[in-house]
């Protein structure tokens, strides 16, 4: 049985506990990819079984993925079944520091180039579409719908800018070892609809008061 990422250990101010969450985080989800490994990698047809059983984008609906990097949980499986689908496929890519992401729009197979943190981004002249569904990468997650991010608020800004325009569907990814009691958070903080991961589908109702 994967071990469950531990808690912020009581701190109390967001940002501290955060940082402190981070680092155990990383570890977690670094055991829970290792141990995947050894079982023949086949958590990333799981999630996408996963996703697919609970969520059915129509064609045409705009899906932002994301590039693995690191440990995470790989996306692209679930991401070419939605593009078989119908569905056209953006990536998201860095548009400036304290700026919202860019969508760009990619299919498997097209160039990409080397991005922050080891993933890839799409093109700079490749199309840039707002998504409809948003597939959202994270360190850990709670029963509450909060992510624990890599601290750039990059996926915060983004939510809070296309739930002002329209409604969107944000689905975090990750492991199922990546859940958390409590992700601290604060204002900024944008809560997740939904998280997939290779073994359910957590939907998120409104906060607890």
């Amino acid at each position: 049985m994967s071990a469950k990422a531990p808690d912020a250990g009581g701190a109390t101010e967001p940002a501290a506990a955060k940082r402190t969450l981070r680092r155990s985080a990383r570890a977690v989800r670094a055991s829970a990819a290792a141990a995947d490994t050894a079982a023949g990698q086949r958590a990333a047809a799981a999630l996408c079984a996963q996703f697919l059983s609970a969520f059915a984008p129509g064609p045409g609906t705009v899906v932002s993925g994301y590039w693995p990097m690191a440990d995470e949980i790989d996306p692209r499986p679930l991401l070419q079944a939605l593009g078989e689908a119908g569905c056209r496929l953006t990536l998201p890519a860095l548009a400036g520091k304290g700026r919202p992401l860019e969508f760009r729009v990619w299919a498997p197979g097209d160039t990409l180039l080397p991005a922050a943190l080891g993933t890839q981004e799409p093109l700079p002249e490749k199309p840039v579409f707002e998504p409809q569904v948003l597939l959202v990468p994270l360190l850990a997650f709670d029963g509450e719908g909060y992510r624990l991010g890599y601290g750039g608020g990059f996926y915060d800004r983004s939510l809070a800018l296309l739930r002002g325009r329209s409604d969107i569907l944000a689905v975090g990814v990750a492991y199922a070892a990546q859940q958390v009691a409590a992700v601290p958070h604060d204002g900024n903080d944008q809560r997740l609809d939904a998280v997939v991961t290779e073994a359910a589908v957590l939907r998120f109702g409104p906060p607890s008061p």
